[in-house]
């Protein structure tokens, strides 16, 4: 057989060889042993003839090997993932449950489902899949949907997106209204996490529009839509109905025309709505916050689209926008839902998508930055303009500098929250080396008081603790001094840097004292320096930072 058919004699011993392996053998004997000891002896001495075919034959082993291992880990670590994630789901949970570390508790949780959801996907998904399948014939109005609500904490990409949106196209209708809730939900969320952590994959969807992506983005519009029946239930689907829309670009194109498909009436007749609600005539307050919601949606997703590849999506955030900015921003009427944490986040997202669709418009930057806007027109500005100088992820995104024009106001805005913090924490006042622009609230509850409540101090600390880091993000921000003389600017840059100086004793505010400490240090770089004063750096630097420390120095000796 050797001299005859040396391919199958060689082939024979390899597989006697690839027999005995420990990986597919049971424990060996004596005789296996001596047996597996003859077979390496063989292929040795066959290899000398035959190299080609041995090395080509233990070749494939090492491949089936490997391809082995890899399935016995995979399988292994899809089961240890799915003993993990009801533990962790426990702890993203437990916030309903009154738990005083439960935000802390969700927040890491939910981070350990991200990660695990990068690698253990299907994992995942399955638990998900389960549960939708599970409630598509349960009979309880009040089922547990927790499982559900794991779609806003998983990674997914663009295959993953369209997975979910398949799955939910299938079992939508099955479901119960609180299920059906819950979907809605989740999923605006997750399309969130994967524009954020692929913004490129979105943004090719419209250079190259995929058919199947949007085929279910549709499909999953018009069943939210038939859910739709009452105004309750249209103020809820609506922030999601908006992104559906994003995700089939060639639709936004068919219904900006004047004649529309009669397939395609009901987006049309979505925005239309849309509009109406958001200007106010909507019939219901209801309507007009979900339009709300609905257009900052929009107009953030328009931020991760470039202009030349569609520009009839930014047709459509300009027929909004105006009424949109007067319905956030408006400071005799203020912005208010029961959540306030949830009304400061929608209006950051709607400044920076702002700035970043024109950030030459920036009316709304200085209606912000009036005296007499509310406190919490403030700390959206300076969040969003760290959003805007930490986050610059696509290479259209407008930088900050467009908004120095402003520093004047900024630096008068730090230290009339200065001065009001240390004041409501009863520590020294502030001290001002020059005159700056006062920054007092109009409000008639600050009128007449000469100490802030425990309420207004609180307020001014989360304002100076943000500005604080805007000045560590981009110290260039506050110590810009456009058409300004030596003196003047050394002089409100003496007052920023003494005013972080006077912070940083502060064992009352100890997380605003650590950030000035950065600040401070991140001003003494040296391109900051140069901004001191540029008709003079080196001699405004030793004069700064010697009254600096001097100040420092004399509040120590004080207490």
């Amino acid at each position: 057989m050797a001299a005859h058919k040396p391919v199958e004699w060689v082939q024979a011993v390899v597989n006697r060889f690839d027999e005995q392996l420990p990986i597919k053998a049971s424990q060996q004997n004596t005789h296996t042993k001596v047996s597996t000891e003859h077979n390496k002896e063989c292929l040795i001495n066959i290899s000398k003839y035959k190299f080609s075919l041995v090395i080509s034959g233990l070749t494939n082993i090492l491949k089936n090997v490997n391809n082995m291992v890899k399935n016995i880990w995979r399988n292994y670590e899809t089961m240890l993932v799915k003993q993990l994630l009801p533990e962790i789901c426990h702890f993203i949970h437990t916030y309903r449950e009154g738990n005083q570390h439960a935000a802390e508790l969700r927040n890491s949780a939910s981070g350990v489902l991200f990660s695990l959801s990068c690698n253990n996907f299907n994992a995942v998904f399955s638990r998900i899949s389960t549960r939708l399948q599970e409630l598509t014939v349960c009979s309880e109005d009040n089922a547990d949907v927790h499982d559900i609500e794991l779609l806003q904490y998983i990674s997914v990409d663009c295959s993953k997106l369209k997975r979910l949106l398949q799955e939910t196209v299938f079992k939508f209708k099955a479901l119960k209204k609180v299920a059906q809730l819950a979907v809605i939900n989740s999923l605006e969320k997750a399309f969130w996490n994967w524009v954020e952590n692929y913004p490129d994959e979105f943004t090719k969807l419209y250079q190259t529009p995929q058919t199947d992506m949007a085929d279910c983005a549709e499909k999953l519009f018009d069943l939210v839509d038939g859910f739709a029946e009452s105004t309750k239930r249209k103020a809820a689907v609506w922030p999601l109905q908006i992104i559906l829309l994003v995700l089939c670009p060639e639709i936004i194109q068919d219904i900006a025309k004047d004649v529309v498909e009669e397939t395609k009436m009901n987006k049309k007749l979505f925005l239309d709505n849309l509009r109406k609600a958001l200007a106010g005539h909507g019939g219901s307050r209801q309507l007009t916050e979900s339009a709300a919601i609905a257009c900052v949606k929009l107009c953030k997703a328009s931020t991760y689209i470039n202009w030349e590849d569609n520009s009839v999506i930014f047709l459509l955030v300009q027929s909004m926008v105006v009424d949109l900015k007067n319905l956030l921003f408006n400071p005799s009427k203020p912005f208010s839902r029961s959540n306030q944490n949830a009304d400061v986040d929608l209006m950051i997202d709607c400044l920076v998508s702002c700035f970043r669709i024109n950030p030459h418009n920036n009316q709304h930057f200085k209606i912000c930055l009036a005296q007499s806007s509310p406190s919490t027109f403030h700390y959206v500005l300076v969040n969003s303009l760290h959003r805007i100088i930490t986050n610059s992820a696509l290479d259209w995104w407008p930088r900050i500098d467009a908004v120095y024009c402003h520093s004047v106001e900024l630096r008068s805005m730090f230290s009339e929250t200065l001065h009001k913090a240390i004041q409501g924490c009863g520590a020294h006042p502030a001290i001002r080396m020059t005159p700056s622009l006062t920054f007092k609230e109009k409000m008639t509850s600050l009128k007449f008081k000469e100490k802030p409540t425990d309420l207004e101090t609180k307020s001014y600390k989360f304002l100076l603790l943000s500005l604080v880091k805007l000045i560590h993000a981009d110290p260039k921000l506050l110590l810009c001094n456009p058409r300004k003389q030596g003196p003047e600017t050394q002089g409100s840059t003496a007052e920023l840097i003494t005013g972080l100086v006077q912070l940083v004793p502060q064992s009352s505010m100890p997380d605003i004292a650590q950030e000035a400490m950065e600040a401070l240090l991140v001003l003494h770089q040296l391109d900051s320096i140069d901004l001191w004063n540029p008709d003079a750096p080196i001699e405004t630097f030793w004069e700064i930072s010697w009254f600096g420390f001097f100040e420092h120095s004399k509040d120590r000796c004080f207490k």
